[in-house]
């Protein structure tokens, strides 16, 4: 009984997802379509657009009634099948076939459904995937978000977003791991005027960069001129810096206090956990380096 209603819920999400992609490619037909009348394309044009936006609009109407069918099958709440806000953490995406259904590499955790498989240190954890910004002069946290979506890629966007809101302004310059590589996010970080050294690919620990040699060809790539930044001598010793300023925050988090699981179980809680250890972590900064100003000026008045 208990894995049938896991398989039936699991169902639900995995058509919930391929209803939240049928409508991203629906608006994205449509809005070609849109763009060719405006800019007056030829008529066989127009007509090939709007066809392709009236099929793929189609297909998003049938997959979203599948997939409400699919919640109220599992007795599960309606689906959230709005595009996510900018802001927003990105979902799981489990594994699933063009229709939705989940395929036999489709994997669901009794104890807690909404976890997922994530990679730690060589080896897989059911868990979640934990990010956090930190300020480069007092280690605080700037910015945090909680999903169930292994790869940190997709957390670059909605991260800079909660920067944004919380600090008032972006970082001029920002360091992250190959995790977060890819060119849109370089792109997306250029156009926000930061400077982003963001690793392209993995290294031995402790082994330095490999020191730049030859000249940078004019039709480099992305990822080429990412990787020569980081070599030149301004971006290795920048880049050094991400080892402390958020690598200490993790093991202070994980060590000094000994968070090393969470103690709720559901996305929900465990971001609320989250975000109760990053606002007593920012606390302690705060009354620590308050101390130390006051027993300086102490110190400076004898």
């Amino acid at each position: 009984m208990r894995i049938r209603q896991a398989r039936k819920e699991m169902e639900a999400e995995t058509a919930a997802a391929t209803a939240r992609q049928r409508q991203e490619e629906a608006e994205e037909a449509r809005a070609k379509a849109a763009a060719a009348s405006e800019s007056e394309a030829p008529a066989a044009e127009q007509t090939e657009l709007n066809k392709k936006a009236e099929a793929t609009a189609a297909k998003a109407k049938a997959a979203r009634e599948k997939a409400i069918e699919a919640a109220e099958q599992a007795g599960a709440e309606p689906p959230d099948l709005e595009p996510l806000a900018t802001d927003a953490m990105p979902r799981r995406g489990l594994a699933r076939k063009a229709d939705g259904t989940p395929t036999s590499k489709t994997q669901r955790n009794f104890t807690d459904p909404d976890s997922h498989l994530m990679q730690s240190g060589g080896s897989y954890l059911q868990g979640y995937n934990c990010q956090l910004a930190v300020d480069s002069d007092h280690q605080v946290i700037v910015a945090i978000g909680v999903s169930n979506q292994p790869p940190d890629v997709e957390h670059l966007v909605p991260i800079l977003e909660r920067i944004a809101t919380s600090a008032g302004a972006l970082p001029d310059v920002m360091t992250l791991d190959a995790g977060y590589w890819s060119e849109d996010n370089a792109k997306t970080c250029a156009v926000q005027g930061i400077d982003a050294y963001i690793a392209t690919g993995r290294l031995p620990h402790g082994q330095p960069l490999p020191p730049k040699r030859g000249l940078l060809p004019k039709d480099a790539d992305a990822k080429t001129r990412m990787a020569r930044k980081l070599r030149s001598k301004k971006g290795s010793r920048i880049y050094a810096q991400r080892k402390a300023i958020v690598e200490p925050v993790n093991g202070q988090i994980k060590e000094a206090r000994g968070l090393r699981r969470f103690l709720l179980r559901g996305i929900e809680k465990v971001n609320g956990e989250w975000h109760l250890i990053a606002a007593t972590h920012n606390l302690l900064k705060l009354f620590r380096f308050q101390r130390s100003q006051q027993q300086a000026l102490v110190a400076a008045t004898g």
